[in-house]
């Protein structure tokens, strides 16, 4: 990253960007004496979203950020002390209040970099260390890593649809706050789109920026011709149209003649922008009427809640759009508004230090079912670098010589390995005991990475409509291990 993204923008300290039962909890293993002892915790999704095919990681640079920053105030310290029991006594003594005081972080965190493409069950961050700090850590690391990831997959999507057209992040105004609209833009940027509207997120992520003007700026004015021509003298070179607030192909029809005008001056007209009506309709005619008039190279800019399916529908239509202005559907991510990660614990330290206790949550459906040890995540390819399929295993014990991936809903449906199969391991090493020991890559780089694996996926995955499932499964040992896991934890009823 270019700058920390949270720096000026919140309170000096985020370390109460929590749910209280982690501190609760927190309080509870310190007072169990339980707050060193190490463990394993797994951040995932159980599903794509927007019954999609897959996700693209991102929000790992705040993560970052966060963690390296990871301190509690006098002030957080102040407000922690104020809580009360329900018998009106402090929820936390003095003496705990002294130790957070104290606390550093000082886990290894192993993540999978942002840009990523990523499935079901994979671990996105893996936290490692004690069991105080790795629980403490789970609500923010969820928030910053569920949003970003929604958000940059959904402009994936977006930009899937609209080919090599312009696409434009024009959300702000519709975003969750300020924050989740800053975060929006930084996600959407990664997951492709060209440029934003949001002036700040182009000054903290130096990304390219991108507006036109509003339907108040005609307004202002005693008619449209007036309109343009002011804005003309503004941004002569520069200058898109709204042509709708009053009737659009009139609206055209002004915006050439402006368009003349400029030209007899040296300068072009950028575009015109379709933000209602019939916009496969409008867009054929306002092309028809700007290409009579010896303006080929005016852009069209469609908005107006544009989202992936509007616009593949938009294309099969005939429109003649060159630019995709995309707002409350992106931010929002509107038709999923959640990602639905989760944050679990795989393996806790034996009391004596003398190995693992691997540990599983249950579920009735095996979906659901989490997956014990501490996990990596290969990435088999083909010769061209093309994922193939993924298998995840525990670092813990050694591997057989020979690999079998087993799906981990349906035990019989098997993938035998290749001993030659050329593979990357997706989880890299970020932190060490606290320490930042990885170079995070710039958000451009991150971008670039997302592009690239998009486009390495099979379009059967791509698809929004029934994509093909690409194979995830368990190395067939920790398959094995898992399934007898769960039959010992899970308690016999009798028939």
């Amino acid at each position: 990253m270019n700058s920390a993204p949270l720096s000026g923008l919140y309170a000096p300290s985020l370390s109460l960007l929590t749910d209280l039962y982690q501190v609760t909890m927190a309080y509870g293993y310190w007072q169990q004496g339980m707050q060193d002892r190490e463990a394993v915790f797994h951040l995932y999704f159980r599903r794509p979203p927007f019954s999609g095919g897959y996700a693209v990681a991102a929000g790992l640079a705040y993560a970052v950020d966060f963690l390296e920053n990871l301190r509690f105030s006098e002030d957080d310290l102040a407000y922690l002390g104020s809580l009360k029991s329900a018998k009106g006594a402090a929820m936390f003594p003095q003496e705990f209040l002294d130790y957070l005081r104290d606390l550093k972080f000082t886990c290894d965190v192993d993540a999978i970099a942002e840009g990523t493409v990523v499935f079901a069950n994979e671990p996105l961050i893996r936290v490692q260390g004690p069991l105080l700090q790795a629980q403490l850590v789970e609500t923010a690391l969820l928030t910053l890593v569920n949003f970003q990831t929604l958000i940059a997959t959904k402009a994936s999507r977006i930009r899937e649809a609209a080919g090599s057209d312009t696409v434009l992040e024009f959300g702000l105004r519709r975003a969750q706050g300020f924050d989740g609209g800053l975060s929006a833009s930084r996600a959407a940027y990664l997951g492709g789109v060209d440029a934003t509207s949001n002036v700040l997120a182009g000054q903290r992520f130096n990304i390219p920026v991108k507006g036109t003007h509003a339907h108040s700026w005609v307004m202002a004015f005693d008619d449209e011709v007036k309109a343009f021509t002011a804005y003309a003298k503004a941004f002569p070179d520069d200058s898109v149209f709204l042509v709708d607030t009053y009737d659009t192909l009139e609206g055209v029809r002004h915006a050439i003649k402006v368009a003349r005008e400029m030209r007899a001056n040296g300068h072009e007209l950028g575009g015109i922008r379709l933000d209602s009506g019939d916009l496969a309709y409008l867009s054929r005619e306002a092309r028809a009427l700007l290409n009579e008039a010896g303006f080929e190279n005016v852009r069209i800019v469609a908005s107006n809640d544009l989202e992936e399916n509007l616009i593949t529908s938009l294309k099969l239509q005939g429109a003649k759009i060159d630019t995709w202005g995309i707002g409350t559907q992106l931010v929002t991510a509107y038709d999923q508004p959640a990602l639905g990660g989760v944050y679990k614990m795989a393996a806790l330290r034996k009391p004596d230090n003398s190995g693992w206790d691997f540990t599983i949550k249950l579920s009735e459906q095996l979906a659901k079912t989490s997956i014990p040890g501490i996990l990596q995540v290969r990435r088999y390819e083909s010769e061209k670098g093309q994922p193939r399929a993924d298998m995840l295993y525990n670092t813990a014990g050694p591997l057989p010589e020979q690999l079998t991936i087993v799906d981990p809903v349906d035990a019989t449906r098997r993938r035998p390995v290749r001993p030659d199969a050329p593979y990357r391991e997706l989880l890299e090493p970020i932190f060490r005991r606290g320490e930042l020991v990885h170079q995070l890559p710039t958000l451009q780089e991150s971008r670039a990475r997302a592009h690239r694996e998009v486009l390495g996926l099979d379009p059967s995955i791509r698809r929004f409509l029934n994509p093909h499932t690409y194979p995830v499964g368990l190395e067939e040992s920790l398959n094995t291990f898992r399934t007898n896991l769960i039959l010992e934890k899970r308690p016999l009823r009798p028939a």
